[in-house]
């Protein structure tokens, strides 16, 4: 009963990301490592299921371990440069042999439908074609990479009709120039050059490295553009994981106008679902818009700010606010939100006769402390306060002072509180009064 509680529970928090996702395209990555693992299977499983809620997919598959594999038949051994194969005419029958294998084998296990499976009943009807145009690579730094190429143009239209009937779209990392050569390509160009060009709503990049972690093994479980572009850069001479090349798409892919990537583990099972569906998720995203949100609270987050105060209110922390008492304050909150959760929440009350504000009813989501939100909560609200010419914030607090020094504020005496505050101090609870100068 216990186990069915619970699935009952996830299935209702995971509603809102049904919703959401209904109707969005996701450009998906799968590298060639991926295609060769156990669990290949319950990926596209996960896609197929994906797709049966509504979102649009565009998968894009690798396969540099199936061209190393060919290519070893023949006793050929590639060389790279810069992360990239250099392909010479002699190559290109192998290379299109792997690559072709490679994708038959996507087709298959998204046609499988056996009873008493994942994929039973799904009948997906998977569409590939020549989507990319492509151009050689040319001559960098004096190496000529022959038939390895890049994007030239992507059939944008052909891709958004083949979605706009409900097909799975499947582009393999080949390219047709215009005088009818192949080419060769990074999945990972095609995969982000896609996203870009028909406006993906996300690009999901699967990896088989497991977190992405810093030299101190801090895992990332999200990350701004800016922050991303640093961690690259760090790890630009030391990393050439599969990790880094999928970080590096998501990088471009935001950077050139998609809102979120992700990149996931594909030796995780469950990890889309679990990225998706969850608030948390299981991998790293990265994201060009402000994912994490301060604004000011609306009559709607009430009840969000209710539940955040509650448990404080219990402990005797924070002083007891009723509903309609909060509804009548709300113009006087910011709310800190993520995902549509509320995660944080602060007042800013201002005194009339002074030039000062008291800062009330400061709560973070228990799931969400120790990262610094309290702080960058009251960031925004200090702002907040000079711009309404405030120059003394006043904080109230009885198990909380510690906080308060850490933020730069001082304690001061009742007495030195506005009279209007003062006559309201409630001498049972016995706070502390702190106070702190807003600078302009």
């Amino acid at each position: 009963m216990a186990e069915q509680h619970q699935y009952v529970e996830w299935f209702r928090q995971s509603s809102p990301y049904i919703h959401n996702h209904r109707g969005k395209t996701f450009v998906v990555m799968l590298p060639g490592d991926c295609l060769a693992q156990n669990t290949t299977a319950n990926i596209v499983s996960d896609l197929v299921l994906l797709q049966s809620l509504g979102v649009k997919l565009i998968i894009v598959h690798g396969a540099r371990r199936q061209i190393d594999e060919q290519l070893a038949l023949k006793n050929i051994t590639s060389s790279f440069y810069n992360g990239l194969r250099i392909t010479t005419k002699d190559d290109i029958p192998e290379v299109l042999k792997a690559i072709g294998a490679a994708r038959f084998s996507l087709e298959a296990s998204f046609s499988s439908g056996m009873p008493n499976s994942p994929m039973h009943g799904a009948k997906v009807r998977v569409h590939s074609g020549n989507f990319i145009t492509a151009m050689p690579r040319g001559i960098i730094d004096g190496v000529d990479y022959q038939y390895t190429g890049t994007v030239r143009a992507v059939d944008t239209a052909a891709l958004l009709d083949a979605l706009n009937q409900k097909d799975l779209v499947l582009i393999s990392p080949l390219g047709y120039s215009l005088t009818g050569e192949s080419f060769n390509l990074s999945f990972a160009d095609i995969a982000v050059q896609v996203a870009v060009e028909i406006g993906a709503d996300k690009l999901i990049a699967y990896n088989d490295d497991g977190q992405i972690v810093d030299s101190e093994q801090k895992v990332y479980r999200e990350m701004t553009l800016l922050k991303c572009e640093k961690f690259l850069v760090d790890k630009q001479h030391r990393n050439q994981s599969n990790t880094y090349f999928s970080l590096r798409a998501c990088h471009k892919a935001c950077d050139g106008g998609v809102s979120r990537a992700h990149v996931i583990s594909s030796e995780e099972d469950g990890a889309l679902l679990k990225e998706l569906f969850t608030r948390d998720g299981s991998g790293t995203m990265v994201y060009r818009d402000n994912y994490e949100t301060i604004r000011r609270a609306r009559i709607q987050d009430v009840g969000g700010i209710l539940n955040l105060i509650a448990p404080l209110e219990k402990e005797g922390i924070l002083v007891k606010r009723s509903r309609e008492r909060l509804e009548t304050e709300i113009s006087y909150f910011t709310v800190m939100e993520k995902d549509n959760l509320l995660v944080g929440c602060a007042g800013l009350y201002p005194m009339e006769s002074d030039a000062a504000a008291e800062l009330a009813c400061v709560a973070i989501h228990p799931n969400y402390r120790k990262n610094g939100r309290a702080a960058k909560l009251l960031t925004h609200i200090e702002r907040q306060a000079s711009r309404l010419s405030i120059k003394q914030l006043y904080a109230l607090t009885t198990q909380t002072s510690h906080w308060f020094i850490e933020q730069g504020f001082t304690e001061t005496h009742v007495d030195m509180l506005p009279v209007e505050r003062r006559s309201l101090y409630n001498y049972q609870r016995k706070s502390k009064v702190f106070i702190k100068q807003i600078q302009e």
